[in-house]
């Protein structure tokens, strides 16, 4: 064993070497709960992060409103000149969708050859795998050209409304922007393209009345609702990859009353810019069944795509070569979910997503990640870092 361990690539070596520490600092990262809209926990999983890489990056936070503070460190990695030329952007989330008190039924644990916890795949676990494949780009003395920059962003999972400006404006120094969000499927492929997200609400206003006494007095909202939200969800276009999914509606005051008012909420889902437009034009042309009522819309795209481009497939291929070199089949694919990875794409930085750890489960109960996957992806982000 000693023997295999050293012809092994060496960053794949300090890998295996540090898994147990690995999986450790992955359990507390898991432990730490971090709901979005819990400032409080969102913070203590901040300064449990910051104070894990106080020895190895200058850290500093950046003001998140009513979440929790976002967080930038800046690796202090070998063979960077004064004049540093470059940066390289990870990226990241602490947040996740588990409320406080997840971990009474989804404990953290070891078995079955995963590792198991409320956000341990979206994205505990890819956090973890970045840190320790900086530690090993230092311990390992691997020379760096550029500076690396990870920004753990505390509200992604509902839009990034506070740190948007903030990776667009880190994103705008980068060459290159690396995305930690979980890999998709078990066999860990990387994400060149996500479609763009967005969400619309349309209220309906109608005319109330009693639902005995005059009934013909009244113009229900629900029914007339009712008709829009077939013609909405013919706005889905299969075979362009364009989505529209009628998700939340509300309507109603008693069932003996006409209802003067229902309102729906809409999902969006494109593949190209091009097809938000699509989409705003569709709704806007919106219009009532009964005269007598009225229809408003608001909202629209609040991620945009990211689309696969010529640059993003180059850093796609270079990783790919990379892998290959860890004895990993490394592949491709394109998903329905956006990331903070769609900002920095649509800026035209050449994005890769879908790093992170390998597994399966997102916001779902039986959410894990592969602990033979660990070694050989930590790995793999040291060896693609140190090529850009």
């Amino acid at each position: 064993m000693e023997v295999i361990l050293k012809r092994m690539d060496p960053l794949l070596r300090y890998a295996r070497e540090q898994q147990k520490n690995i999986v450790a600092f992955i359990g507390e990262l898991v432990e730490c709960e971090s709901p979005s809209d819990d400032s409080a926990s969102v913070n203590r999983l901040v300064n449990l992060t910051a104070a894990a890489v106080r020895d190895i990056a200058r850290v500093k936070t950046l003001p998140g409103g009513k979440f929790g503070k976002h967080l930038r460190c800046e690796f202090d990695l070998p063979g960077l000149p004064l004049q540093k030329k470059g940066q390289i952007l990870a990226l990241g989330h602490s947040d996740t969708v588990w409320p406080l008190g997840t971990l009474r039924s989804m404990p953290f644990r070891q078995s079955k050859g995963r590792l198991w916890g409320p956000g341990v795949f979206d994205m505990k676990g890819g956090l973890a795998l970045f840190i320790f494949a900086m530690r090993a780009l230092r311990d390992v003395d691997r020379p760096m050209t550029k500076k690396v920059v990870l920004q753990l962003n505390s509200d992604e999972e509902i839009g990034s409304p506070s740190s948007r400006p903030f990776t667009e404006e880190a994103a705008q120094q980068s060459e290159a922007v690396l995305v930690m969000e979980p890999a998709a499927g078990l066999d860990g492929k990387v994400k060149t393209a996500r479609k763009g997200v967005g969400d619309y609400t349309v209220t309906v206003t109608g005319v109330p009345a009693h639902a005995g006494l005059d009934f013909e007095k009244g113009a229900s909202a629900i029914l007339e609702m009712a008709r829009q939200i077939e013609k909405i969800a013919g706005f889905t276009r299969l075979d362009r990859g364009i989505t529209v999914s009628p998700g939340v509606i509300r309507g109603g005051t008693r069932s003996n009353v006409v209802a003067a008012e229902c309102s729906v909420e809409i999902d969006v889902r494109v593949p190209k810019a091009g097809d938000a437009r699509y989409l705003e034009r569709q709704f806007a042309s919106l219009k009532p069944f009964d005269k007598r009522c009225s229809v408003r819309v608001e909202g629209g795209l609040n991620r945009p795509p990211l689309e696969r481009t010529s640059a993003s497939a180059k850093l796609f291929r270079k990783a790919q070569v990379l892998a290959a070199e860890l004895g990993v089949d490394l592949d491709e694919t394109a998903v329905g979910g956006g990331s903070d990875g769609n900002f920095t794409s649509a800026l035209g930085i050449p994005t890769l997503d879908g790093l992170g750890a390998v597994g399966d489960g997102a916001h779902a109960a039986h959410e894990s990640i592969l602990v033979e996957r660990i070694a050989d992806r930590s790995a793999l982000l040291a060896k693609l870092v140190s090529a850009l």
